[in-house]
């Protein structure tokens, strides 16, 4: 397939000021669902489970359709790094919306995930198959090297605070308590620094703008989300401890 490079920029480049433009938008409240999500009566909402396990579908499924049709054979770096992008959903998918508590989604947002869900799919597995040249070296470099075990340790981070989250309270509950434990320690949201160390060591295994766009979007996005969190407990526990951060331990 030709590589559409003017595209890939745009997009790219569409990512950042998107990510961008969340942070102007939302100064004052974050995006309506979990805890921030304002109930409406004329809100349609979708069961939390059904709504992550279809809007994250996607962007695990759209890059492998694009190497199924590709028909022909990559070098070892473009396997690696397409598997760390689909992987990264695959523990979305089957294994944290399977598990997860949380509340109900509305229907909107559900489908604003899953639209960008699928335009961040096509990006990057675009790119990697059909813009990138990863010859057999490049996983000896130590971009490469150094961004994967970036991408893991943060994956490893985002799936224990999730696992801590999960289970603060017991099936059915509603109630928020104080998350204790693993990084939550030092910050509020733990989880969210977990993906977006996973998204910069992606961005340096890759070295590539879509790659370095998708990490910002996810600074732009969570990053706020985190800082919001933080001032959530704050308000909420009185005893919540002062040292802990929003999002870097120890800084912010």
């Amino acid at each position: 397939m030709y590589c559409f490079g003017d595209l890939v920029n745009y997009l790219s480049l569409g990512f950042i000021v998107l990510g961008l433009l969340h942070v102007v938008f939302h100064r004052k409240a974050q995006a309506s669902y979990g805890r921030h999500m304002r109930f409406s009566p004329t809100v349609r909402t979708v069961p939390a489970k059904v709504a992550w396990f279809l809007q994250e579908m996607p962007a695990f499924l759209i890059p492998l359709l694009l190497l199924l049709i590709s028909g022909k054979p990559f070098s070892m770096g473009t396997y690696l790094l397409l598997g760390t992008f689909c992987i990264h959903y695959f523990q979305r998918i089957f294994v944290f919306s399977l598990l997860t508590r949380g509340r109900p989604f509305p229907l909107h947002v559900m489908l604003a995930a899953g639209l960008f869900c699928c335009v961040n799919a096509f990006l990057h597995g675009h790119y990697l198959l059909h813009c990138a040249h990863f010859d057999d070296e490049w996983s000896a470099d130590y971009r490469f090297k150094t961004g994967l075990l970036l991408f893991y340790v943060g994956m490893a981070i985002n799936i224990h605070s999730d696992y801590i989250l999960r289970n603060l309270r017991k099936p059915g509950e509603i109630i928020y308590k104080i998350p204790t434990g693993g990084l939550f320690e030092y910050v509020s949201g733990a989880n969210y620094l977990g993906e977006i160390v996973e998204w910069c060591g992606y961005a340096m295994a890759t070295w590539s703008f879509p790659a370095m766009s998708l990490a910002v979007f996810s600074l732009c996005f969570i990053g706020p989300r985190a800082y919001y969190h933080h001032r959530f407990y704050q308000e909420k526990f009185k005893e919540y401890p002062k040292s802990r951060k929003a999002l870097i331990p120890f800084i912010f």
